[in-house]
């Protein structure tokens, strides 16, 4: 049975999450990536050098950012491991659901593997009072970019049917 949905699109519920999964693979596929890159890079900060003379607080920061970046991508690589399990259980709507929520908390958890990063490495690169100003910045245009901005997309151009 077709339905239009509230997207106007004439298509059965089965090739709505068939196209609703494409899409969302494309977009994890992006994420997925960078958290991989990003995650792999704070992996080796503990065999260097420069680590074993950070002050317990730096340490401290870096792990919890490992931890963040761990999550983000297990997160992220989730929705490829549901769609795997669940292949032809007839249930793709729900699984495109549930690998939509994996995916924003993934990209709730990137963020804040971004952040805690970015204010590490300042932290220990410039020992500045403008770090926490600087990071603050960078968090609210991670915001805006990430989260405010579709937000408002969708909000304004959402009409009702």
């Amino acid at each position: 049975m077709r339905d239009a949905g509230a997207d106007g699109r004439n298509e059965t519920v089965d090739e709505r999450a068939d196209r609703q999964w494409q899409e969302l693979i494309q977009e994890i596929r992006v994420a997925q990536t960078g958290v991989q890159i990003l995650f792999g890079f704070l992996l080796t900060v503990a065999f260097t050098p420069v680590f074993h003379g950070l002050a317990q607080t730096d340490k401290t920061i870096y792990i919890v950012t490992v931890v963040l970046g761990s999550l983000a991508t297990g997160a992220l690589i989730g929705p490829v491991a549901l769609h795997r399990i669940v292949t032809g259980r007839r249930i793709k709507p729900e699984a495109v659901a549930w690998a939509g929520r994996m995916t924003l908390t993934g990209l709730v958890l990137l963020l804040a593997t971004c952040t805690a990063a970015l204010f590490l490495v300042l932290r220990v690169a410039t020992h500045n009072a403008l770090v926490p100003w600087l990071v603050g910045g960078v968090l609210a245009w991670y915001l805006l970019c990430w989260f405010a901005l579709p937000l408002w997309a969708r909000i304004r151009d959402t009409t009702e049917n």
